[in-house]
């Protein structure tokens, strides 16, 4: 199964963040063990640096940056995922490029918490535990 993770559920493990974090902890050791094909958009990585480098030395952040690489794979962004994320209704360009991305590597589901920010997304999106009833 191939899955886009949206950049708030990687914070949640990063962040130990207490209500989301098991789930979410749970999604990433299937992804590291192979039992889901896990992909982060590009855009996540500089959004999760932005959020690291506050809390953390750039030693450490690279540390973690880096262990992201081996776990899950990147769908980069090209420049037609730019112009449609800009054409879509919704207001949250982030959240689109999520979706366009998502489309393009044809996912199975896009993995997040906010459901309702990504109710245009042709790719269906599920929260953590949602996933992992579905495993």
């Amino acid at each position: 199964m191939k899955i886009l993770i949206d950049t708030n559920v990687i914070l949640d493990v990063l962040c130990k963040r207490e209500d989301f974090y098991e789930n979410s902890l749970k999604i990433w050791k299937y992804c590291e063990i192979g039992k889901l094909e896990g992909y982060i958009s590009a855009l996540s990585v500089p959004n999760i640096v932005y959020i690291l480098r506050k809390e953390l030395t750039p030693e450490k952040t690279q540390q973690i940056i880096n262990q992201i690489f081996l776990i899950f794979k990147v769908a980069d962004l090209k420049a037609d995922d730019l112009k449609k994320a800009a054409n879509m209704p919704s207001p949250d360009y982030e959240d689109n490029l999520q979706m366009v991305c998502a489309a393009r590597i044809k996912a199975d589901f896009i993995v997040t918490r906010n459901i309702k920010d990504f109710a245009l997304s042709k790719v269906i999106a599920i929260k953590p535990a949602e996933l992992l009833d579905r495993i």
